[in-house]
């Protein structure tokens, strides 16, 4: 499988964020978790003075534009073009171009190794979130989500569940 680069979509101005849910439901519905890693819209503090009182905001880096971390391939091509308020990705032509690793430091976007104190098979608690306090043990790590796939124990049934790597620790 090829690696996952980063590339734009452009979107009807204001759809941004519409088009990230609607692209994130159809990844769980297909199942693409694995080939469209992220969806995002890039945000940024801004001043703004409205009213004689100086306030923090967040605005939209990019109007009119969404960031996915993907793998290309006809399907996800397919998937990402064919949302609605997509009007198609950056490139020549029909051509998805990926952004460089020059074009995402400004982004604030970053590839980081992590390196994580455990690994299949190991017991784990769940020290935040819904499943808080809740003891697994890891079944699946994805380390480009940064995800890992525990056991646990739902109505007298083994259960998986996707938890991200902060959100748990080795017992």
């Amino acid at each position: 499988m090829s690696e996952a680069k980063w590339y734009v979509v452009h979107t009807y101005s204001g759809y941004e964020n519409k088009v990230k849910v609607d692209i994130e439901k159809t990844i769980e519905n297909r199942h693409l978790e694995d080939q469209i890693l992220e969806v995002r819209v890039p945000l940024q503090e801004v001043a703004e003075l409205k009213n004689g009182a100086l306030k923090q905001v967040q605005k939209k880096m990019f109007p009119g534009y969404v960031l996915l971390n993907m793998v290309m391939n006809d399907d996800t091509w397919y998937v990402v073009r064919n949302t609605r308020g997509v009007t198609g990705f950056v490139g020549p032509g029909s051509k998805p171009v990926p952004l460089t690793d020059e074009e995402m430091l400004p982004l604030g976007i970053k590839k980081e190794e992590i390196q994580v104190d455990f690994a299949e098979g190991d017991t784990v608690v769940v020290t935040g979130g819904a499943w808080k306090d809740t003891v697994g043990f890891i079944t699946a790590l994805n380390v480009q989500k940064q995800t890992a796939t525990i056991n646990v124990e739902l109505f007298g049934r083994e259960t998986p569940v996707e938890i991200s790597f902060a959100e748990i620790k080795q017992m």
